[in-house]
């Protein structure tokens, strides 16, 4: 069973994106914030990470730069209420392999995370 990081401090988004996922047969784990999605990565090995960029204590893009070093083959889809073109951008050229702003379909999410956990 592929195992899914969802990185986000947002309670709704989380139950949400917890409930389609598992539904489509993930294995999901969640932080609610930076400091406890490094100490997961570091203990388990995950196939996707899902995470915001605003996080307290450890931001997203600490996350990306932590992944992209130590496990660069994880695919990164970030999850954004922003739709400014520089934090973007910034996330595209940091590595990540898709980006969604909020708010977002279930569905649409659902098939973007196949279609990374497919390749």
């Amino acid at each position: 069973m592929e195992k899914i990081l969802i990185i986000e401090d947002n309670t709704m988004v989380v139950k949400s994106l917890q409930f389609k996922l598992k539904k489509d047969g993930y294995d999901v784990s969640v932080a609610e914030d930076g400091r406890e999605a490094l100490r997961l990565i570091k203990e388990t090995t995950f196939n996707l990470v899902l995470t915001d960029l605003n996080l307290p204590f450890v931001t997203g893009n600490e996350i990306i730069a932590y992944l992209k070093e130590n496990q660069p083959e994880i695919p990164i889809i970030v999850l954004s209420t922003s739709t400014q073109e520089d934090i973007i951008m910034n996330a595209f050229n940091m590595g990540v392999e898709d980006f969604i702003t909020k708010p977002f379909s279930p569905n649409e999410l659902s098939l973007r995370v196949r279609r990374l956990l497919s390749k």
